[in-house]
């Protein structure tokens, strides 16, 4: 199957129905939360179970937080995950020994210091990062900032989105991808299937008029 190019992520993926209902309504990946703090957190084993019922073409991703290297490599293979997220204060030397591709979650207003250090083939995460709980905040970013970013290198937009701004959000930012929690939840890690169509039918229109700007899709690592 072509892989599509529009990013789309839905994070917090707790239950099979949530994560099913996402890929039927056009979710291009899926985010597991595999850092035990986390209201959204799944073990490494829920993780496997879900995401071996899910068509071979849907990223999975595994979201650690200063999880040592050898955890990381650990959970990744025993769920089958397609790549990962740090979400933590990872050095940029993870992502030159870990054999999945990276995403690094950062702070907007830490964004200069970070997109320096970490190289063009890491996907930056626009986040509002909360230091404790890491992400799920809510809280959106600077969008400005963001679009400014998103000129240079490959950035997934996340923070604050919902059905109702997601739209607004692309044509402003003009990003790689979006990722979204909270914004379409009924409660941390149930989703709610009516926002979850909304905002990926949403984001996928505005992906459709900003998706010359973008740039091409990360190398993604297939399931069998």
């Amino acid at each position: 199957m072509t892989p599509d190019p529009i990013f789309i992520k839905v994070c917090g993926i707790t239950r099979v129905s949530d994560a099913l209902h996402a890929v039927e309504q056009g979710a291009t990946a899926l985010g597991f939360v595999l850092w035990e703090k986390s209201p959204r957190a799944v073990t490494v084993d829920r993780a496997a179970e879900i995401i071996a019922i899910l068509p071979s073409h849907v990223m999975t991703v595994g979201v650690f937080v200063n999880e040592p290297l050898d955890g990381i490599r650990s959970a990744a293979e025993r769920a089958r995950l397609t790549a990962v997220q740090l979400h933590g204060d990872e050095p940029p030397s993870y992502a030159d020994v870990l054999d999945w591709p990276v995403i690094r979650a950062v702070a907007v207003n830490e964004i200069d210091n970070v997109a320096d250090a970490w190289s063009l083939e890491t996907a930056l995460l626009i986040d509002n990062i909360d230091p404790v709980r890491r992400g799920g905040t809510g809280a959106a970013v600077d969008w400005t900032r963001a679009a400014g970013v998103a000129r240079t290198r490959r950035i997934v937009l996340a923070g604050g989105l919902t059905p109702e701004n997601v739209g607004t959000a692309i044509r402003a930012v003009h990003p790689f991808g979006v990722d979204v929690s909270s914004g379409v939840e009924s409660a941390p890690g149930v989703k709610d299937f009516d926002k979850v169509t909304r905002f990926i039918v949403n984001a996928r229109l505005a992906f459709q008029t900003v998706g010359a700007d973008v740039p091409g899709a990360p190398r993604v690592h297939q399931r069998g």
